[in-house]
């Protein structure tokens, strides 16, 4: 009897540290999860079960771990947060499935994802002709975002940063087919001089939207 007191009590305690440990890692949905994320949560599942079975160990050599996972995490989340390239080596980046309504096959290739994902995928956007598709963008979640053709003469684009926390995106630049120098001027001559204080800009359907860290004097 003692031993079934000693795992209910374990589980509700293992519960509790867990509950506050997602909830100090910040709240996300299942579907925006990163590898970095589901391998915490793995992990923290996996201590928490060899806990409870093995209830004679002491709880602490249980609970530093994840403590120790805790930080772990936070630590890199921070990382991610300052660097655009320490971001893209833990999750990777956004890939161009479809492009101007042109399926790419290489790119499905590099990522083995195969013509039934990507109409999977289209059938739960409610996207029944893969012909109405002008941009379909595979996250680094492995959610599909899709960009329907335009009704209008104008065709459908999205939102590119070509300025992020302060630095020139020379990759962005090129895809809009612009360069640094058009980029500065066209900042310069609507008085934005400090790039390095620019938070977020794109350009988009010739227009410019720029965000600061804070907001100018």
């Amino acid at each position: 009897m003692e031993k079934f007191i000693i795992i209910i009590l374990r589980t509700i305690l293992l519960y509790g540290v867990i509950l506050v440990i997602f909830r100090i890692m910040g709240k996300r949905e299942i579907g925006e999860l990163s590898v970095l994320d589901l391998v915490v949560f793995i992990m923290l599942g996996e201590m928490a079960v060899i806990a409870i079975e093995q209830h004679t160990d002491p709880i602490f050599n249980t609970i530093v771990p994840m403590a120790v996972l805790l930080v772990i995490q936070l630590c890199m989340a921070f990382l991610s947060l300052k660097s655009r390239k320490f971001r893209r080596i833990i999750d990777g980046k956004p890939s161009l499935i479809i492009s101007k309504g042109e399926i790419d096959e290489k790119m499905m290739k590099k990522l083995r994802y195969n013509f039934d994902d990507l109409l999977m995928q289209l059938r739960t956007k409610d996207i029944t002709n893969i012909a109405d598709v002008e941009f379909a963008i595979l996250e680094t979640s492995g959610e599909l975002s899709i960009i329907k053709k335009s009704n209008k003469k104008k065709p459908a684009t999205y939102t590119l940063p070509i300025i992020l926390n302060g630095k020139i995106q020379q990759e962005h630049l090129g895809e809009i087919q612009k360069d640094e120098a058009w980029l500065r001027k066209e900042l310069s001559d609507r008085g934005h001089h400090e790039i390095n204080q620019i938070s977020f800009c794109s350009f988009q359907d010739g227009k410019f939207f720029i965000d600061y860290f804070d907001d100018p004097k």
